[in-house]
């Protein structure tokens, strides 16, 4: 069964929220996998743009599947949570907004497919940044040369850490590494990922690494549990930025929560961050309809912050660069997120729907 927004209800599987490129490359890896014997010949789909509580509402005679898949903007229904264990794969790199389910039912999420793209994502904020590329842009309109503000060059004598050395964080590390800088990361799996990469990667602890970093990047994948270990709802909070060294870059290209747009700002304008590059923002569904109504009344703080930093980004005006997750969407982040859905579909049908091969919680 190929994309449709259909009402037939035997589908073995159905895909939300999957558009364009992404929704063609899902049908070509789900029919591959057919011809290859991976997936039963019988396997029956559905490749859907909307969510599942649109889908829901449309279809409202017809339950759910036992595997879906999903992006952020489903929401999961409790009568599809009764009775049998369900698996469910989030086509994304994060898993927050599953989180809350993972003694429910299984979830694997998308590890692999992004790495490569939000990694130079991270290196284009870091260049702007370090480069004040704002300034040097609005001196095209006088073509000023003589008193331009002095950018920073990267070499070895710059120090740049990497908060969450994964998948993603690791790439990171080794394209700041071929820049010439002096790379070192922070991971609360130390032990573990030094095993993983035979002792490639430089740890520090997050407290030598606020106080000697110039830039440090943000890696790390949003664990909203206040009762994991891994928990980082404002993780670079105030007290933490208060011990770093005049003068950083900060580049977050994970979850907004996890460094709070008024604590930046608040440091940015004081000069003890001197560079903040953005892809992503704290709650961002509500943040965009901030963006899109200029209704501030209620707004959070943070959602306040956020607003303001855009604006004199967009003016040009400080040296602070912001986009919605542009890290996501090259060609072939598009091709690999359907490739590595695919890929647990699999291991699901191996195991016989009792659960992915991967799947939470990861550590």
């Amino acid at each position: 069964m190929s994309k449709s927004s259909g009402s037939n209800p035997e589908y073995h599987i159905i895909h939300f929220e999957a558009l364009g490129p992404e929704a063609d490359h899902l049908e070509e890896e789900i029919e591959k996998a057919k011809d290859k014997g991976e997936l039963p010949k019988e396997h029956r789909y559905l490749i859907t743009p909307m969510n599942l509580q649109q889908y829901l509402d449309e279809h409202k005679r017809y339950s759910l599947p036992e595997i879906i898949t999903i992006k952020t903007h489903s929401i999961i229904p409790e009568t599809y949570l009764a009775g049998t264990k369900k698996s469910i794969i989030t086509r994304s790199a994060g898993y927050d907004h599953v989180e809350h389910l993972e003694e429910k039912v299984n979830i694997a999420s998308l590890r692999e497919y992004c790495v490569n793209a939000v990694a130079q994502t991270a290196m284009k904020l870091l260049y702007a940044a370090a480069g004040e590329l704002n300034h040097y842009t609005k001196n095209t309109e006088t073509f000023e040369r003589k008193n331009s503000k002095a950018f920073l060059e990267l070499n070895e004598d710059v120090i740049l850490t990497v908060f969450g050395v994964g998948k993603i964080g690791k790439r990171i590390y080794e394209l700041a590494l071929a820049n010439g800088l002096t790379v070192q990361g922070v991971d609360i799996r130390e032990q573990e990922l030094n095993r993983t990469y035979e002792g490639k990667v430089k740890f520090v602890t997050k407290e030598h690494a606020i106080k000697n970093s110039n830039i440090i990047i943000n890696a790390m994948n949003l664990t909203k549990n206040n009762q994991s270990k891994f928990y980082n709802v404002g993780y670079f909070s105030y007290e933490f930025f208060s011990m770093a060294k005049t003068g950083l870059i900060f580049i977050n290209v994970t979850r907004g929560e996890i460094a709070p747009e008024s604590v930046l700002l608040e440091f940015y304008k004081s000069g003890k961050i001197r560079g903040i590059g953005l892809d992503v923002f704290s709650d961002e569904s509500r943040f965009a309809m901030l963006l899109n109504t200029k209704d501030t009344v209620n707004a959070h703080k943070d959602h306040l912050a956020a607003l303001e930093m855009v604006k004199s980004s967009i003016a040009r005006e400080a040296n602070i660069y912001v986009q919605p997750h542009q890290g996501f969407n090259s060609h072939l982040a598009a091709k690999a997120k359907a490739v590595e859905a695919v890929k647990h579909m699999v291991s699901w049908y191996k195991n016989k729907g009792r659960c992915f091969d991967e799947q939470l919680p990861y550590y």
